[in-house]
């Protein structure tokens, strides 16, 4: 399991599809997964601290979960498969945890709002997660060893990342410090 931390907010200029992007904390590792429009915008509201005159739906869980004496322990992207990421909310109550299944994208927008980690299990970031040349902003792969050498992926490598190749092919990826973000990206 390893524990990540949100880069960003992502919206393709070709299909305005959003991405969230993850990031490994103790590597260059980035987990891009596609989220909806509306929870891509819950997590923008939160993240960039905007003030809403109602709960949106994510706060409304986090005020019921606060209510019934519960509280989030972490959240974990457990699984891909068919190009579909599942999630597990992991609840603290009366000194023993609950998972609870849930859409990643639901899954990181109710850890915004409680504080709560964000880990994706090392299967997930093994089969999804690619490094990103600082100099072309494309992915690589990164193969470690006694050398780390970072290459572009194959075509079997592409095809594994399938439905995401093409979207991050398309997506501005600017990782470098204090470098501006494309309209729609948040932090």
């Amino acid at each position: 399991m390893r524990e990540m931390s949100i880069d960003s907010i992502r919206v393709s200029l070709q299909n305005y599809q959003r991405v969230v992007i993850l990031k490994d904390k103790d590597s260059d590792r980035y987990l891009p997964i596609w989220i909806g429009a509306n929870e891509a915008d819950a997590i923008a509201v939160k993240l960039q601290e905007v003030s809403v005159p109602r709960p949106l739906t994510h706060d409304l869980l986090e005020s019921i979960i606060q209510s019934l004496g519960a509280q989030v322990n972490h959240i974990l992207v457990s699984d891909l498969s068919d190009d579909t990421f599942y999630a597990k909310i992991v609840l603290q109550h009366d000194g023993s945890q609950t998972e609870i299944d849930s859409r990643p994208s639901d899954a990181i927008a109710l850890a915004v709002r409680t504080q709560a980690p964000i880990f994706a299990a090392d299967s997930v970031v093994d089969k999804a997660g690619v490094r990103m040349d600082q100099d072309t902003g494309k992915a690589v792969i990164s193969t470690e060893g006694e050398e780390d050498v970072s290459r572009p992926p194959t075509e079997e490598e592409l095809k594994s990342l399938s439905a995401f190749s093409d979207f991050i092919d398309s997506l501005d990826l600017d990782l470098g410090e204090g470098g501006d973000k494309p309209t729609g990206a948040a932090r």
